[in-house]
């Protein structure tokens, strides 16, 4: 049983959305001047939203792409928020929007220090080259995930598609690291 329990802050949930229709790009300018669309620099118009807090992708396909929400629920609401919008300021969208969360990316904080040397000889699928970089990447197989370690204990935890797998990788990996003896504990 770990010395410590992680503490875990989901920092972004990106999710994918589709409407499964066309939308005009330039009717929604024209409607909500807030938005951003510069068509000949990108072809996606940013609508941003203040609660949740978050940026919204979209595209003349309809599809759609969620950035910058705190957890799954929150990514959800802000695509459906978005979609209610449109439909509220004339623009036609006949389908709810279908959405899949495709990342979550969190920071996390261990509670002790990592032996990052010993870790990369012992943990496999690992990568330490600190000249280049000074964390450790370990790719985890189950849940699929990618951890990045820091020397001062700090994690950051990518590709989960859900936040369950975030807490199930780190608290596998926390383990790991205690069985190794690769936790450095002030006393």
């Amino acid at each position: 049983m770990p010395q410590t329990k992680p503490i875990v802050s989901v920092e972004n949930v990106v999710a994918s959305a589709s409407v499964d229709q066309k939308i005009d790009l330039n009717e929604v300018t024209k409607k909500f001047p807030d938005t951003e669309y510069h068509p000949d620099q990108f072809p996606g118009l940013v609508f941003r939203l203040k609660t949740p807090r978050t940026a919204t992708l979209i595209f003349r396909t309809g599809k759609m792409v969620c950035t910058g929400a705190k957890s799954e629920e929150m990514a959800v609401k802000a695509v459906q928020t978005v979609v209610e919008r449109l439909r509220k300021g004339g623009i036609k969208i006949k389908n709810d929007a279908e959405i899949v969360v495709q990342n979550i990316v969190a920071a996390i904080n261990l509670g002790g220090k990592i032996h990052l040397e010993h870790a990369a000889r012992t943990l496999p699928r690992s990568m330490y080259e600190p000249e280049q970089f000074p964390g450790l990447i370990h790719r985890m197989l189950d849940p699929k995930t990618v951890i990045l370690l820091f020397a001062s204990g700090k994690l950051v935890c990518t590709g989960a598609k859900k936040e369950a797998d975030v807490y199930r990788s780190v608290n596998n990996l926390h383990s790991l690291l205690e069985e190794k003896k690769l936790m450095i504990y002030d006393q």
